[in-house]
């Protein structure tokens, strides 16, 4: 194993937060591997990127001789974290959240090496626990401490409900840090609080507190919100090349250095054109989770969809209205994005395309959204920057 200076720089980079430095130090200086822990809640059944920021921070502690403990929030995910969000989560049963963890563990062993790796489901310690436990556990903390948190006092603030389990959250993730004896616990600068009532709990129990390493968060491909799937502006890592490769590419200018960071660990070369500097990131990402051979296809399709304006040469999903469907833009584009594609879009969201010039028809640009495409005729339909289908 690296002396304790020698890993400290590599370990460090890329941290929004720790807490602390001297601390993490010290623990390196013992000689042993560090106990490093990430909890993921499988509310969903994908990965996507902004959760591998965590996942390769705790692969480079892997690389380094570490302990790699990623914690499998069956019962936290059915409370759902509140951290970041103004509405509370919607309950998921414990079956949705298990079979939702199968996939999880398929996609995080992309990054992690699962020779390395152990797995905990919290389930282990929280169903063995009764009614007089999980009343002695909430004494440990105040309600004065919970409220501390921002996102509880904004919505109070707004008058907005904050639902008794929610509360229980912070407790619940800062106990798997008791039982696991976590040496450092990864997280989003959102999970601050989170992890430091584990500090104080772990204080309370007589252990070493772990380190806080906190990382920054990563935004999604509306450029402004938290990644996540249940604002849709997310890319999953399980999802197909080529869908991946065109997501990537709709991320604005203004991200990529954030991009580029975060998931390359990496400065973007400021002599790069922008496009050019976009595809390689597209290319690379899409090959990690991927290969080589399946991204280079992908961006091979993307050139030839849109940078060389070749749909009718590109390999486009084939869309055939049902008969008795009307023909107006508005209906046929959100027949086509479910059906065809797999996205749940709106009649607003179509008419918005529509209005904003992305969807053309045989390469013409729509701007009607009461325009009617003819019967019987075939061409390609462009529904925005990333999706077409063709059509007879």
């Amino acid at each position: 194993m690296n002396s304790s200076l020698e890993q400290l720089t590599p370990l460090l980079s890329g941290c929004a937060q720790v807490l602390s430095k001297d601390e993490l130090k010290a623990k390196l200086d013992l000689g042993r591997p560090l106990r490093v822990k990430l909890g993921v809640d499988p509310t969903s059944p994908d990965i996507h990127l902004g959760h591998t920021v965590g996942l390769t921070k705790l692969r480079q502690f892997q690389e380094l001789g570490h302990e790699a403990i990623l914690i499998i929030g069956d019962f936290t995910a059915m409370i759902g974290d509140p951290s970041g969000r103004s509405v509370t989560r919607p309950h998921l049963s414990h079956d949705q959240v298990m079979e939702n963890a199968k996939s999880y563990q398929t996609q995080a062993f992309k990054i992690l090496d699962p020779a390395r790796t152990t797995i905990r489901f919290n389930g282990e310690w929280f169903e063995a626990m009764g009614f007089e436990d999980v009343i002695r556990l909430n004494s440990r903390v105040t309600l004065q401490q919970m409220l501390q948190r921002e996102d509880f006092r904004d919505r109070i603030d707004r008058k907005l409900p904050v639902r008794a389990h929610e509360i229980q959250y912070p407790i619940m993730q800062g106990w798997d840090s008791v039982v696991i004896r976590a040496d450092v616990e990864l997280g989003g600068t959102d999970q601050l609080f989170n992890i430091l009532v584990g500090r104080d709990l772990q204080h309370e129990e007589h252990q070493p507190q772990q380190v806080a390493m906190m990382l920054p968060i990563l935004t999604g491909l509306d450029g402004v919100q938290k990644m996540s799937k249940s604002l849709g502006n997310a890319v999953g890592v399980a999802e197909a090349p080529g869908e991946m490769f065109g997501k990537i590419m709709s991320i604005s200018d203004e991200q990529m250095g954030d991009y580029y960071r975060l998931l390359l660990q990496e400065e973007l070369l400021v002599s790069l054109h922008p496009m050019e500097a976009k595809k390689a990131l597209a290319e690379r990402l899409t090959t990690r989770f991927h290969s080589a051979a399946e991204a280079r296809h992908a961006r091979e399709e993307f050139e030839l969809r849109f940078s060389k304006k070749d749909l009718n040469s590109a390999d486009l999903p084939s869309y055939i209205p049902a008969a008795e469907i009307s023909r107006d833009i508005i209906t046929l584009g959100v027949d086509a994005f479910d059906r065809v594609l797999g996205i749940k879009k709106s009649r607003g969201d179509l008419r918005r395309l529509v209005e904003g010039g992305s969807v053309s028809w045989r390469g013409e640009k729509i701007s009607d959204p009461k325009a009617l495409l003819p019967h019987e005729e075939a061409g390609v339909l462009k529904l925005d920057r990333r999706n077409a289908v063709r059509i007879g």
